[in-house]
């Protein structure tokens, strides 16, 4: 970004990341940020992103759809245009390339967004933020306590090894902090405390572990049930 050359700049944002025990409760990440660059003299350069998103292991359909549910009305307000506009960029964005499969059931992203001047976005910014406990909890609610066994278990930590994957191979946030010299512990804490991989593994077919290749991660228009 050559209008950024020569400029001092102020990055901030604040990040969430739950990864429960239990393998029916989904991991959920949000995150807001501000970017601002500025030089004297002339007139700074600046934009919001954020956005949250849902990685389940086993898939509910009833948890996806008030997910995406609460996104959209956390977008509202703002314009019709853009629930859909970070819901695409969400489903691209957290995808691995390598693997040709999502991260999870998405939600929204955005990035570079300025438009309408600070105050509106700040708003908006602010209205994804606080839409991500309401969004989260009632799905927590329903799966912290339901009965899982060691299959499900070392389903769950399989399928953490995707979302290291994307972290360390695609991340924007995890990229920009260890290229800026950020402290490594803040910027790793985003990874799930135990993992494990399994050489070429495949779902057994008509199985939970297979539903949530054949359902779930699929591109799918969630907001309308």
């Amino acid at each position: 970004r050559p209008e950024l050359a020569g400029r001092g700049f102020e990055a901030m944002g604040v990040s969430v990341i739950v990864h429960p025990r239990n393998p029916f409760a989904p991991t959920a990440h949000a995150n807001v940020r501000f970017f601002i660059a500025e030089k004297e003299g002339e007139e700074a350069v600046w934009w919001f992103g954020g956005g949250f998103d849902l990685t389940p292991y086993y898939g509910f359909e009833e948890d996806a759809v008030h997910w995406h549910q609460t996104a959209q009305e956390a977008c509202r307000p703002f314009g019709d245009e853009l629930y859909g506009k970070f819901k695409k960029w969400c489903d691209e964005y957290f995808f691995l390339k390598h693997r040709d499969e999502p991260r999870g059931v998405g939600g929204l992203f955005f990035d570079d967004f300025n438009e309408g001047g600070f105050a509106h976005c700040f708003a908006f910014m602010r209205s994804v933020g606080e839409s991500f406990v309401a969004a989260y909890m009632p799905i927590l609610q329903r799966r912290k306590g339901l009965e899982y066994g060691d299959r499900q278990r070392q389903f769950q930590l399989y399928r953490r090894g995707r979302y290291v994957e994307f972290n360390l191979v695609y991340d924007r946030g995890t990229l920009f902090g260890l290229q800026s010299g950020g402290r490594t512990e803040s910027i790793l804490v985003s990874m799930p405390p135990l993992v494990r991989w399994e050489y070429d593994w495949q779902p057994e077919e008509g199985s939970q572990e297979a539903e949530l290749y054949d359902v779930f991660l699929k591109p799918r228009d969630w907001a309308q049930g």
